[in-house]
């Protein structure tokens, strides 16, 4: 449970996370799949077309041009063990999560802090108050004032 009182486990398995939340601030335009477009206007001018398009490549499974949440949920599986463990690369040798880092990351020093958090989760249109960014950084052994390195933000994913 997310300290807001939310459930982040699915229902089907403990210990897997649940990914929709991520899939539905990915899906821009809310029509229940992501498009180019939806990682343009997601990443913000932080990834190329090229980093997009090969995004594209690797989670559309039906290549009809859009990820579904079935192909979001195989990738992002690929890259996280049941323990909330990276693992290293997923079957393509990319690392989905750690592109994500690095974009929350917006200061670039390995930690993701509450301003960085604030900052992707109000421009992503989640309204969260600061004291729910510091209980998930604290769940993530991070630091308030510090904030939480990259295998601590795949603790806070996996809660």
């Amino acid at each position: 449970m997310c300290p807001t009182g939310s459930v982040l486990h699915s229902a089907a398995g403990a210990g897997k996370p649940n990914l929709r939340s991520a899939f539905d601030v990915l899906d821009v335009d809310r029509d229940g799949k992501i498009s180019r477009e939806d990682l343009r206007t997601s990443y913000g001018g932080f990834v190329g077309d090229d980093m997009i398009g090969t995004m594209m490549t690797v989670a559309d499974s039906n290549e009809d041009g859009y990820v579904e949440f079935e192909d979001f949920e195989k990738v992002l599986d690929s890259s996280i063990n049941r323990n909330g463990e990276e693992k290293r690369e997923n079957e393509t040798g990319m690392n989905v999560m750690e592109d994500v880092f690095k974009v929350i990351d917006k200061d670039g020093d390995g930690k993701v802090g509450v301003e960085d958090l604030k900052s992707y989760l109000s421009w992503a249109g989640l309204q969260v108050d600061d004291d729910d960014i510091k209980a998930m950084i604290k769940l993530g052994h991070g630091e308030e004032n510090g904030g939480v390195t990259y295998e601590g933000f795949l603790q806070i994913l996996s809660l």
